[in-house]
């Protein structure tokens, strides 16, 4: 966990009372935050990325709203996470109730360095079916370690009170009541508040993505551990699964130069010479690749190249420092694919 005060937090005011709010930069985080400055309570926004999540969002609805920004760095803990989730998964690799219960249990343990009293969150009541009705709720504080202490004001009226309710620290009766899946209440919130620009509430987590859910699953499946680099492999360009080995070609130039950034020694680097085409990485999760797979995903480099109607192609195949040039015909890649 590495700490970074993006914008550091201010000074409190005597008469104010803190919390740390779990931020995400989406609009519930963001109506929770601003509910509790209307009851003049102090909150510190506190944002948590890792290989995942980015905190883009968060940093640029900071910036609007002159908020202070802490942002923590859980990518170690997220992939061990990941890997076997207590809770299980939603609908794909996302184990939102263990994910939840990490991050407030981390703001826990920030409360004393920040001098706050309390952890929001910008949860809503059966908004998410798996992860946030009655009972998930409750699992996420308990797993937490802090009972009591965890206020969510966009639904807090319809869960039981929390200590600052109960220490006075926060009037109830101005919190809310919204519950389910429409963003009416939200929206209408927004509009008072005189929000705008903020980001949908789909989409930000890679875990809830079909298919890159899909190739992280392989790769804990081959491997039984997810590793950073690889994670960050599989986000980018076109991916092939073979035989234990995984084939990624870029598909711009943005992409070749983050391919050969996560390439390491034991990879093999595919790039064609007389034409300008991708970058292929091959990483073996085995033993070294079959001919077969080196071929396939040399003739797949050509296939995506500019060279791929000239009537033959060289590509360079870098292993470590050994290196070794071939030559296709036309005739191969056209066969092949």
């Amino acid at each position: 966990m590495k700490i970074n005060e993006y914008f550091p937090p201010r000074k409190i005011e005597k008469q104010k009372t803190r919390c740390l709010l779990l931020f995400s930069g989406g609009l519930d985080s963001t109506l929770a935050g601003k509910v509790l400055e209307e009851q003049e309570i102090d909150i510190l926004p506190i944002n948590f990325k890792s290989c995942f999540f980015d905190s883009k969002n968060a940093i640029k609805i900071a910036k609007q709203l002159n908020w202070p920004l802490i942002i923590v760095d859980i990518t170690e803990e997220e992939l061990r996470l990941v890997e076997n989730p207590k809770y299980g998964y939603g609908k794909n690799m996302n184990p939102c109730i263990d994910c939840h219960a990490q991050m407030i249990r981390f703001a826990g343990k920030l409360m004393e360095k920040y001098n706050a009293r309390f952890i929001a969150t910008g949860e809503v009541l059966n908004e998410r079916p798996k992860s946030q009705n009655p009972k998930s709720l409750k699992i996420v504080e308990n797993e937490s370690g802090l009972v009591g202490y965890v206020l969510r004001p966009l639904s807090a009226k319809l869960l039981p009170l929390t200590v600052p309710e109960k220490e006075g620290l926060v009037k109830r009766e101005k919190l809310l009541n919204i519950s389910g899946r429409s963003r009416k209440p939200q929206l209408a919130l927004a509009e008072k508040y005189g929000l705008e620009n903020y980001p949908s509430p789909a989409g930000g987590c890679l875990l809830t993505d079909p298919g890159f859910s899909k190739r992280l699953r392989k790769l804990l499946e081959w491997k039984g551990r997810l590793e950073l680099n690889d994670v960050e492999l599989i986000k980018k360009g076109r991916i092939l699964f073979e035989n234990k080995t995984l084939i990624v070609i870029g598909r711009n130039k943005k992409e070749n130069k983050a391919l050969m950034k996560n390439a390491l020694e034991s990879d093999f680097i595919i790039i064609t010479i007389e034409k300008p085409g991708p970058v292929t990485i091959i990483r073996s999760f085995e033993k070294s690749p079959q001919e077969d797979i080196i071929e396939k995903a040399s003739l797949l480099t050509i296939r995506y190249s500019k060279g791929k109607k000239l009537p033959s192609l060289t590509v360079k195949i870098k292993h470590g420092e050994e290196i070794e040039y071939k030559k296709y015909s036309y005739i191969d890649w056209e066969k092949y694919f």
